[in-house]
């Protein structure tokens, strides 16, 4: 079972100041029409392109490549945006289950398919139970694989299964990859809903989780997304500002250590944007949007508008306009590299 006893954390109260900015607040942002939703990398899109035209063939070798070189976080990213296409066109997958039926890609996607379709359906619990043997016949076909069992555990949430069962699941997720950033997302969004949104073990979990991997793991933004679902809820008591502030500096850190303007980090970037701006944080938000580039995802802007990408637009714009209405007066004397102040929860 999951340890979520409270942990004392390693983070001080630090100084967040604002600090002088030598550019314009716009420069570096590409232009409203330059800005993509979800856009596919350079291996995803050609799948994606190929699905659309009914050939299974070039999905089926891009996930054969993860499952070879174990590239479980690439995997697992790639069977997300594949159902996610497959549900309004999915005669491609069917051909490749009937050509390939034991192959572990095709039962991987046919899983995810069937949770996604249960996912959306009034009657989801029962929809469910008729998921687990996908799920099952998907694990055992590579019992290397972990995103099976990130299935696992997000259909453990959807049918309401009980700790020690979620226990089992979690502790099998770890053995076959104990960094897999999207089991923890998985295991963080079955607690989160099984504690009945009880944001003080959610960080909890996720900060052992992130003080337990390396710097440059994805699990250092683990903390940061239990502090979106915070914010977003209308905070509460019991979390103290600066394990939020915490949080976010964890997924700062790891944002860095990928290049600008890159598709794969873009997921990270986006949801620590969001955090950011809710702290107050606007020059730490605008070089997050640097460092976006051109890649809006649809989460986490999909939760406060119908339309994504009009709402990063927007929030785009609020962090220009409120890093450039700081006069120089108030910018000078800090001293560079410091945070922005911290302000209270914004209205954006």
């Amino acid at each position: 079972m999951v340890d979520t006893m409270a942990l004392p954390l390693p983070f001080g109260r630090a100084s967040r100041t604002p600090r002088p900015s030598a550019q314009h607040p716009a420069a570096g942002l590409p232009a409203d029409d330059e800005v993509l939703l979800d856009a596919p990398d350079d291996r995803l899109g050609p799948a994606l392109v190929a699905a659309g035209q009914g050939s299974h063939r070039t999905a089926a070798d891009l996930l054969a490549a993860t499952r070879a070189h174990r590239r479980w976080e690439d995997r697992d990213r790639y069977v997300l945006r594949l159902a996610a296409f497959a549900r309004s066109r999915p005669e491609w997958v069917q051909d490749w289950y009937a050509a390939a039926p034991d192959d572990p890609d095709v039962l991987l996607l046919r899983a995810q398919l069937a949770v996604d379709h249960a996912w959306r359906s009034p009657a989801r619990a029962e929809l469910l139970r008729g998921v687990s043997p996908l799920i099952t016949a998907a694990a055992r076909a590579d019992d290397r694989d972990p995103v099976p069992w990130r299935l696992a555990l997000d259909h453990a949430r959807g049918s309401r299964a009980g700790h020690t069962y979620f226990g089992e699941l979690w502790e099998a997720a770890l053995r076959r990859a104990p960094l897999h950033y999207g089991c923890h997302v998985a295991a963080l969004r079955y607690l989160a809903s099984s504690w009945h949104g009880s944001h003080r073990e959610c960080l909890d979990f996720a900060d052992r989780a992130a003080q337990d991997s390396p710097a440059d793991s994805l699990v250092q933004a683990l903390p940061a997304r239990a502090a979106l679902a915070y914010l977003h809820d209308g905070c509460g008591p019991g979390v103290p500002p600066e394990r939020l502030h915490a949080a976010a500096d964890r997924a700062v850190a790891l944002s860095a250590r990928f290049p600008a303007a890159d598709p794969w980090p873009a997921a990270v970037r986006n949801k620590l944007t969001y955090v950011l701006v809710e702290l107050g944080r606007w020059d730490d938000a605008l070089d997050q949007l640097r460092l976006i580039g051109p890649y809006a995802t649809s989460y986490p802007w999909s939760r406060f508008a119908e339309d994504p990408l009009s709402r990063f637009l927007e929030v785009r714009h609020q962090v220009r306009r409120h890093v450039g209405s700081v006069t120089a007066p108030e910018r000078s004397g800090h001293p560079p590299g410091g945070r922005a102040g911290r302000a209270g929860r914004r209205d954006h």
